[in-house]
């Protein structure tokens, strides 16, 4: 258990806006015009799965952020 604060949560919680941001903004460009035109099913299928996979790299930043460790 950690006593002190760490750089990491700060510049991790940074790092994570900054990179949700930039993802969502690339999303949000640049996947209507390749998938405007399919159906509305098949698009809401996407647009769900692009909403989750941010979330597959999280797991490893969180334990980075708390511990300095990638695994």
């Amino acid at each position: 258990m950690r006593k002190e604060p760490t750089w990491r949560i700060p510049v991790g919680l940074l790092g994570l806006l900054l990179g949700l941001s930039i993802y969502g903004l690339v999303i949000a460009r640049y996947a209507p015009e390749l998938i405007g035109d399919w159906p509305t099913l098949l698009q809401t299928i996407v647009y769900i799965v692009l909403g989750l996979v941010w979330l597959l790299p999280l797991r490893r930043f969180l334990i980075w952020m708390e511990t300095g460790r990638w695994g």
